[in-house]
């Protein structure tokens, strides 16, 4: 039985969808202004991690990520370089799908862009205003009256007199409670704009999420996800809007991913240690960003560091020589005890990092039967491979991968094959001393061997 730790509740509980079998998801993405950094990793994919495993389980799952593709630093990026917010958006979009395919993220079911939504979005406020939710003021915005939600700070365990206005909230003369947000601001001279009944203007950032979830999952739907700085003010001002506009719960689970520390230090442009997917890449392989991601539970906060990403790397290396020289078929079925605790663990609020202790006993065991049982080891490392895909890992080719991709200067795949074929002619006339120098060789420059029965197989260091 699946248990959900609920950011609405602070304790774990039992899943149980509105609808048996489906499963509504939305997830807050991205504002397209800039390349995303290795903190929108962790959310891309810690949710896909999680939608994979629902859908292996059974799940049909509909995931819905939105894009804000109109925001104040939208329309300043866009003035500064002299482009359209269209042309700036849609460049950034298409590098988001890029840094999402390289880490094997599987796109979303949906993916509602905030443009795309602007008659939505006026009609919720409309709703709002029609109810006393909300108010035009003078300067020609609609602002949220959050006193009249009763229930407000629910999420965020936080007490309306105790409040401050949060980050991105703008506080303003016009409000008539300095913690009151925006729904429609009015537009300023030349920016972008769509006609509404309170002027041209465009949606604030709050509302968008309520009205595009509202389109593609209806008024009720059962796990809202994001990153972890969007419980407040966020998610507090989506449950407000949409449980107001609405007369319906809103969400039944919120979950929102651990945040990303860079060698123990908050990510900052500010401290030099911000880093964008694709900056990333250049120096690490996808599937050992994505393993690091992945061997956390994914609440925990992680560290960005040299030091976990070779951990990584180590790890993978492990698990690729388990399954390197055997024929891997996708048929065969898993063994129920590794299915049952891969299961557990997974069962665990997606305990990814538990769900990996039992990939590396199966790998473990795949090398015991190397030495005794050829076929078995072959059918092990099938099931392993097929749980670890669950995760997104170790669906490349084990030689691909452990052979890697020569550098600058190292020996290329030929010269490694040549050489491997001269050591095996030594070895097979007994001249086990020229055997030893190849071999020793071949280690200065990079390249381990690994010799089994079904030949030898070789790895580069990386």
């Amino acid at each position: 039985m699946l248990h959900i730790y609920n950011t609405l509740t602070n304790r774990k509980e039992t899943f149980i969808p509105i609808e048996p079998g489906k499963i509504r998801l939305y997830v807050c993405g991205m504002t397209v202004y800039d390349y995303c950094h290795i903190g929108h990793a962790r959310v891309m994919v810690a949710f896909d991690v999680i939608t994979r495993y629902l859908r292996y389980r059974g799940y049909q799952v509909d995931y819905v990520r939105n894009i804000t593709d109109v925001d104040d630093k939208i329309i300043q990026r866009a003035r500064d370089n002299g482009e359209s917010c269209e042309s700036l958006t849609q460049r950034f979009i298409d590098a988001m799908h890029e840094d999402e395919r390289a880490l094997d993220v599987l796109p979303p079911t949906m993916e509602p862009r905030a443009t795309k939504h602007i008659q939505a979005i006026i009609d919720m406020v409309q709703v709002l205003l029609d109810k006393g939710y909300a108010y035009a003021a003078a300067n020609g915005d609609v602002y949220y009256q959050i006193r009249r939600f009763t229930a407000y700070g629910q999420l965020s365990n936080r007490k309306l007199d105790e409040m401050r206005a949060g980050s991105r909230i703008d506080v303003t003369a016009a409000k008539d409670n300095p913690l009151d947000f925006v729904l429609w601001k009015a537009a300023k001279p030349e920016e972008i704009s769509w006609d509404s009944p309170w002027g041209p203007g465009r949606p604030g950032w709050h509302i968008e999420c309520s009205a595009m979830s509202k389109c593609c999952l209806g008024k009720h739907f059962d796990i809202h996800g994001g990153g972890p700085d969007l419980p407040f003010p966020h998610h507090e001002n989506e449950i407000a809007q949409s449980e107001a506009a609405n007369d319906s719960k809103f969400v039944n689970y919120w979950l929102h991913a651990g945040a990303v520390r860079v060698n123990q230090e908050k990510m900052s442009k500010s401290l030099g240690n911000f880093f964008t997917i694709r900056e990333v890449l250049n120096k690490y392989s996808a599937e050992h960003v994505r393993y690091m991601l992945t061997a956390s539970q994914y609440r925990s906060q992680i560290d960005y560091s040299e030091t976990n990403l070779h951990e990584a790397q180590a790890a993978l290396e492990r698990f690729y020589m388990a399954l390197q020289g055997l024929e891997l078929h996708s048929h065969i079925p898993i063994e129920p005890i590794y299915e049952q605790r891969f299961h557990s663990a997974m069962d665990d609020d997606f305990n990814t990092r538990e769900a990996l202790v039992v990939l590396f006993d199966m790998a473990r065991e795949i090398n015991r039967l190397k030495t005794i049982n050829y076929t078995a080891a072959g059918e092990l490392a099938s099931q392993l491979r097929k749980l670890a895909g669950v995760l997104g890992l170790l669906q490349s080719d084990s030689d691909d991968f452990l052979h890697g991709v020569a550098t600058t200067g190292a020996l290329d795949d030929a010269t490694v094959a040549a050489k491997i074929q001269q050591r095996t002619a030594a070895k097979q006339a007994r001249d086990f001393m020229q055997a030893d120098q190849l071999r020793a060789w071949l280690q200065e420059r990079g390249i381990v061997l690994e010799d089994g029965r079904e030949g030898t197989r070789w790895r580069r260091l990386k």
